[in-house]
């Protein structure tokens, strides 16, 4: 009797037994595998839409930094004939066009959207140069570039400095307000092209609202005060 008990207990799995527990051991780990797929697409989802609005927010930033510090000071043209004002716009280059705006830098493809002269100017290194900067924004390719001169006054040979702010970019308008509080989607406002040419020269808006289309976040609108 001990005998035949002893042999039925160390009696092993039998075939169906094993096929069994490996398929659910399979559906386990398809299952499992599924959840970390997911789990692992989910975070790069995120990550990407961290960095893309990461972008933006710099973007931005660069953007209002430079508006805010705009200045009244005219920039000398490239052929030395005459000064471009401190805050030009180009209507061309709202519809892409590929001639050069009358605020265009030595070396640019394509016109700006805006070009501009700045102040404050960081100079941590103490190089002998002014603390304004003649800043240009443009459209290129779905991408919104800044430009900048190295000096205020230049001539056909000074090289531009480009930086890409932001991709996926369909559209960049802008609209200017005056000292009447009046919005304009053209600069100078026609309230101000009464006054003297020297003071024209040097008008510049009370705020300025960008407004940015990308293919992926939609409309981004910033309303940006011009200091001073």
């Amino acid at each position: 009797m001990n005998r035949h008990m002893t042999v039925r207990t160390s009696r092993g799995f039998t075939l169906i037994e094993l096929l069994v527990a490996l398929f659910i051991t399979a559906i386990l780990f398809a299952m499992g595998y599924s959840s970390l797929s997911q789990a692992l697409n989910s975070r790069r989802e995120v990550e990407t839409q961290s960095a893309r609005l990461s972008a933006l927010q710099q973007a931005v930033r660069v953007i209002e930094q430079d508006i805010e510090l705009m200045q009244p000071r005219p920039a000398r043209d490239l052929l030395g004939n005459g000064y471009d004002a401190p805050l030009v716009v180009s209507q061309n280059a709202q519809a892409g066009g590929s001639m050069q705006s009358a605020g265009s830098m030595a070396g640019q493809q394509g016109p700006a959207l805006l070009s501009f002269t700045r102040g404050g100017w960081a100079n941590p290194a103490g190089v002998p140069r002014s603390e304004l900067q003649r800043v240009s924004y443009l459209l290129r390719d779905n991408k919104l570039i800044r430009q900048h001169l190295p000096v205020m006054d230049t001539t056909a040979a000074t090289a531009v400095v480009e930086r890409d702010l932001l991709d996926q970019v369909e559209a960049v308008s802008f609209r200017f307000m005056d000292e009447s509080l009046t919005w304009s989607a053209t600069w100078p406002t026609s309230p101000l092209q009464s006054l003297p040419p020297a003071t024209l020269l040097r008008a510049r808006p009370v705020a300025v609202e960008v407004t940015i289309r990308l293919k992926d976040l939609g409309v981004i609108t910033r309303i940006i005060e011009v200091a001073g």
